[in-house]
């Protein structure tokens, strides 16, 4: 196991592979992070895949660090409670979503960030806005939609920027 692991939990209709994962995932491994991206697909509740992310028991010599989109968001969150990561970075975090458990999880992470695009038509950036006031938390607002596949390399800045800070100690 390496010293310092990044965990990925994809969206609701992602998967492991997705686009943003693989592009992150590869920032990550720049920074000598192992990476692990799990298949959450097998089940579309949320507080499924938080349970089946628990049960992966997620561990990382240094630190451990989850990355979450949409519903990976919301999952990485809640578990950020049980796992204490070093760090948690949340893209378009499926916060207040009726049908969810914790409405309004609470972050468990030295450092904390969410990116949000403001043409998000799936879950309303005033979700994140909310969120990140409730909790102190980073907020980066991006002109793009839900997917936020068009701002990948300024994301991809923020990731690597975020990994810095986080991994020192």
């Amino acid at each position: 196991m390496k010293q310092d692991v990044v965990y990925f939990a994809h969206g609701k209709e992602s998967g492991p592979l997705g686009t943003k994962i693989t592009y992150l995932a590869e920032i990550a491994r720049k920074h000598s992070c192992q990476v692990e991206s799990p298949d959450y697909s097998s089940t579309m509740d949320a507080d499924q895949r938080v349970k089946m992310l628990l049960a992966l028991k997620p561990k990382a010599k240094r630190h451990l660090i989850l990355v979450g989109s949409s519903m990976g968001g919301y999952v990485s969150t809640v578990a950020s409670s049980v796992l204490k990561p070093s760090g948690l970075f949340l893209m378009a975090p499926a916060f207040y979503i009726p049908g969810y458990k914790e409405q309004s999880p609470k972050p468990d992470a030295r450092n904390i960030a969410i990116v949000h695009g403001t043409n998000d038509t799936v879950v309303p950036l005033d979700n994140s806005v909310r969120f990140a006031r409730e909790h102190h938390v980073a907020l980066h607002i991006m002109e793009s939609d839900h997917r936020l596949t068009d701002v990948l390399s300024e994301i991809g800045q923020l990731f690597s920027v975020f990994l810095e800070r986080t991994l020192q100690d």
